[in-house]
């Protein structure tokens, strides 16, 4: 099997907190490898480390997208400003290869 992506709903999300760091390592080495990556996550962190672009989903609807280093530092929509200072559920694509 070869995909030319990878589609990932909330990978860490029920885990124990032990088994979340590997989860997290193996999603890193399929980007490294250059493996297009769509993730719904709350791990800010990671996100903030390995995401080209962020959308910020609310209600079923992209509020707000852009590159990840301008939306993770400073988001223009007023409801990702305060979802981002809480619990965030951000929708990142990490694209290696551009379709």
């Amino acid at each position: 099997m070869h995909p030319k992506l990878i589609l990932f709903d909330e990978p860490t999300s029920a885990l124990d907190p032990e088994l979340v760091t590997g989860i997290l390592e193996t999603i890193r080495s399929l980007a490294d490898k250059g493996m297009t990556l769509v993730i719904v996550t709350h791990e800010m962190g990671f996100a903030r480390k390995l995401a080209d672009v962020v959308h910020f989903i609310a209600d079923g609807t992209i509020v707000e997208s852009g590159p990840r280093i301008a939306y993770l530092s400073i988001p223009k929509a007023r409801g990702s400003a305060d979802l981002l200072s809480r619990y965030p559920l951000t929708l990142f694509s990490a694209p290696k290869n551009r379709f």
